[in-house]
């Protein structure tokens, strides 16, 4: 095999668009600044998705990374070898309300996250919307997979850097990419707002809080949005302990009673935990409505066969 051959190979794997035959559950397609995305759409609401390629990252925090838990050490490589479909933002309220007919959430607007909702519920979700929509066969991400598209090739605490934690809930640099305790209350309009007045060293004076309108602030290199904030995020499997070596593809504990993971931290958190490497795991039947969840895809390899409208921004 030529050398061209072989690139065009590894270029089809790691770009599911290539040939412009886009996924067939898909509604719409393109690639932009962020790289390659697809829809899709339920009675009128839609949800894009992020291809996130295959690769290699450190997972857990470093040593002297501040405000890090003992649980999130070693630091060690992991690889994943199949790229993934990621949705761009948590699952909104309005999707919710497309696909199951109601909404659990305590702090209700449409634009909002969906809380309030069990690891058993966002399942029973995702498997309603695959129902709907042929050949979707979404998931809940793995552990592995949320940090990976969390980091986005980053190194540090937050893909906007590390972390100067000044008070409890005052971390500057999370204001640009994040909505947790320090300035999920700055100018909050709903009347059911969570009593906030009382919350110590926050980055902004605020006296009710809660979740947050998705993609409202800066997105991550893959395009990732709210990544870390607004609503902490179910994974697919439970907490395993961490070894000092290398993994691939690897999934923790899957068994029903397994305590499961969340990530991302949420609008009522300290600063500490929302970074990259933060892991809390909980009961799969409790619900809070600091909990939410996104939807991930892994690709087949294979080619799709279906060519549906598409578009190409030039940044």
């Amino acid at each position: 095999m030529d050398t061209q051959s072989t690139f065009n190979k590894i270029l089809d794997y790691r770009h599911p668009l290539t040939h412009g035959c886009p996924p067939e559950w898909a509604s719409a397609w393109g690639q932009d600044c962020f790289g390659v995305w697809v829809e899709i759409s339920v009675f009128g609401v839609t949800q894009k998705l992020r291809w996130i390629p295959p690769g290699q990252f450190l997972m857990g925090s470093p040593p002297a990374e501040a405000g890090r838990w003992s649980d999130e050490s070693p630091q060690h490589p992991v690889t994943l070898s199949q790229g993934y479909w990621l949705s761009d933002t948590p699952v909104t309220q309005a999707l919710w309300q497309a696909v199951m007919g109601d909404n659990p959430s305590k702090y209700q607007s449409p634009q909002r996250p969906v809380e309030s909702v069990s690891w058993h519920d966002a399942n029973g979700f995702i498997a309603r919307l695959n129902e709907k929509i042929p050949l979707l066969n979404l998931t809940l991400p793995s552990e592995a997979q949320w940090e990976y598209a969390c980091r986005a090739s980053s190194e540090t605490a937050t893909y906007a850097g590390d972390l100067e934690i000044l008070g409890e809930r005052d971390a500057p640099v999370l204001d640009e990419i994040a909505w947790y305790g320090g300035n999920s209350g700055q100018g909050y309009e709903l009347a059911q707002g969570h009593d906030s007045s009382h919350w110590s060293e926050k980055q902004y004076e605020h006296s009710r809080a809660g979740t947050r309108d998705v993609a409202q602030k800066r997105p991550n290199e893959w395009g990732l949005y709210d990544m870390l904030g607004n609503v902490l995020e179910w994974c697919w499997d439970g907490q395993r302990t961490y070894q000092d070596q290398a993994e691939q593809d690897l999934m923790g504990p899957e068994e029903g009673s397994a305590l499961r993971v969340l990530r991302g931290g949420s609008w009522d958190n300290y600063a500490r935990n929302l970074r990259a490497a933060y892991r809390f795991h909980f009961v799969p039947g409790n619900h809070n409505d600091d909990i939410g969840f996104r939807c991930a895809r892994v690709q087949e390899r294979e080619a799709e066969s279906r060519v549906s409208q598409g578009s190409v921004v030039e940044c």
